[in-house]
């Protein structure tokens, strides 16, 4: 028995089909969708380098402002020195201030991810690794600052003028050759 020929219907939704699925992955494939979401990586980390300061500073200034507090007997109970609530508290409110001016954004967000670490590792880890409701937040937290760390403030940012080649972030430079 032979295959029925395929009808001009059918024949016509077929290659509008591969035209659409070339046209398609010009759009996805560094085409037209993603070239425009290149040109929102400046403010993605303008954005993100915003909450994530703002976050920092307002879990840093209460323990800078509220001195002796019962912070101390805090960090003592998870086995921290009790002069470290001084420590973390000047990392957070500076660091957050340097992630909101996106300068020296690299080092503040580095060490703000290790504090995070340790964070999760004397404080939030008390129920096991397993139990990651217990120290999602400071895992988050950690992570986006380390991808700062890693690609930069972005050129909206006083680190952009100050330390990237001819003014423009590696991000910048990178979406530009793709």
């Amino acid at each position: 028995m032979l295959a029925p020929e395929p009808s001009v219907n059918a024949t016509l939704f077929l290659l509008k089909c591969r035209s659409f699925r070339r046209s398609g992955v010009k759009l996805f494939r560094g085409g037209l969708l993603m070239k425009s979401l290149n040109r929102l990586q400046p403010l993605g980390l303008l954005a993100l380098r915003v909450a994530l300061g703002i976050i920092f500073f307002s879990h840093g200034y209460p323990k800078v402002a509220h001195l002796g507090s019962g912070m101390q007997g805090f960090f003592v109970q998870h086995g921290l020195p009790g002069y470290f609530v001084y420590i973390s508290g000047v990392l957070e409110v500076f660091g957050g201030l340097l992630l909101v001016l996106g300068l020296f954004t690299r080092p503040a967000a580095l060490l703000l991810a290790i504090e995070m670490g340790v964070a999760i590792w004397k404080v939030h880890s008390t129920k096991g690794y397993l139990a990651v409701h217990e120290y999602e937040f400071p895992l988050v937290m950690a992570m986006a600052c380390f991808a700062l760390a890693a690609i930069g403030a972005g050129t909206l940012s006083l680190d952009s003028p100050l330390f990237e080649r001819g003014g423009s972030s590696r991000a910048a430079r990178n979406s530009k050759r793709g």
